[in-house]
């Protein structure tokens, strides 16, 4: 029987990587494919982002006998105000903060070796730091910090990169978030209808989990991230430290990640704040610091519905094959795509059990009849 078993689920296993490899031999078909994800992965991730937050706003003016279309256009409404405020105030500051980084990022790394060596001829830290060490780190030191350097400034350019195809966002987010909004609740009846017939409640459970655990993810995170900046970006013009705006940014889209986020944010912070003096270095992360401890003990436990049901050691590996694959981009989906991969899997599964016990208790022979039970 086990070995039946082995078998059958080995030929399938082997069928489904023999088709995997033939399909990548028919580049005219998966490359046209490729292409179309690599086109829309963006319009989709944005609409995505503003779907989750804009929906409970939406629902609430609609509770208010306001019509749904109308509620939209509404939201719209506001959301364009708000990017028309920032086109002309921030956007063009964010802008050349960016231009500014990428063009002065190799000449970063001496100006830290500067303020390295400053520090050195301090008599307290000197007797830290045996002379003869002082060479090795300093070598060692610069290695790494063009190597980070070098990691910032291509994923900045790609994170703008965006722009060039504005247009086809322009064009597609909005259409695609006017109708996920309006048909929000026709939407998971049409999916219910890939179900067969006896697990359209079970369906119905696994969409309601995965829409559930997208809506606690996306739009609380969306809502922690903005009072984040907002708190960082305030101690960033206290102090006047340089890029503070896109620093800023940054931190929003990093902050995404769990766990690795606020490190991964931290690091640029404290460079930034390192090229321009020691103090301002260690001001910079005492404002990191606290701005973290005020989201960590006071928004989340607000904001958040629910934690993560994803165990560290799991999260850390997800992020390190998400950012393998697809940068920071790949790390920013690859947490959302596993809930929804992981909840479907776990239903799934479910409906299989529920199948094979009921096709047993069928088949079993001699099978009581209920209503002789009931006269007992």
């Amino acid at each position: 029987m086990l070995q039946r078993r082995f078998f059958r689920i080995g030929a399938g296993i082997a069928l489904i990587l023999l088709i995997v490899y033939l399909g990548t031999l028919v580049d005219f078909i998966f490359t046209p494919i490729a292409s179309l994800i690599s086109l829309t992965i963006v319009p989709l991730l944005i609409t995505a982002f503003l779907y989750y937050p804009l929906r409970p706003l939406v629902n609430y003016l609609e509770k208010k006998k306001l019509k749904r279309s109308y509620s939209i256009l509404l939201m719209y409404l506001v959301v364009i105000i708000v990017l028309a405020i920032f086109s002309i105030i921030g956007w063009p500051t964010l802008r050349d903060q960016v231009t500014s980084f990428i063009e002065n990022a190799p000449r970063f790394t001496q100006s830290i070796i500067t303020q390295i060596q400053l520090l050195q001829q301090n008599p307290t830290i000197q007797q830290y730091i045996p002379a003869e060490n002082n060479q090795d780190m300093i070598a060692k030191l610069t290695e790494y910090l063009n190597t980070i350097f070098d990691w910032l400034s291509v994923h900045i350019s790609s994170m703008f990169s965006f722009i060039s195809n504005f247009v086809l966002v322009v064009a597609t987010v909005p259409i695609m978030l006017y109708y996920l909004l309006k048909d929000d609740k026709r939407l998971s009846p049409q999916l219910l209808k890939l179900f067969p017939a006896g697990h359209k409640e079970d369906g119905k459970a696994m969409l309601d989990e995965m829409d559930d655990s997208l809506s606690s993810f996306i739009a609380g995170r969306v809502l922690v991230n903005l009072a984040l900046c907002v708190l960082l970006y305030i101690g960033f013009l206290i102090i006047d430290l340089p890029y503070s705006l896109l620093l800023v940014f940054l931190a929003f889209f990093l902050n995404f990640i769990p766990y690795i986020g606020a490190i991964l944010s931290a690091v640029p912070v404290a460079i930034v704040g390192l090229i321009e003096s020691p103090a301002m270095g260690i001001w910079a992360i005492v404002i990191v610091i606290i701005a973290q401890m005020i989201q960590n003990n006071l928004l989340e436990p607000i904001i958040f519905g629910k934690q993560l049901d994803i165990h560290p050691f799991t999260i850390v590996v997800l992020l390190l094959v998400g950012g393998d694959m697809g940068g920071i981009l790949g790390m920013l989906l690859v947490i959302p795509l596993y809930m929804v991969v992981k909840i479907g899997i776990v239903h799934i599964y479910g409906m299989y059990l529920k199948d094979k016990m009921n096709h047993s208790f069928d088949d079993t022979p001699n099978k009581p009849n209920n209503d002789s039970i009931f006269k007992l």
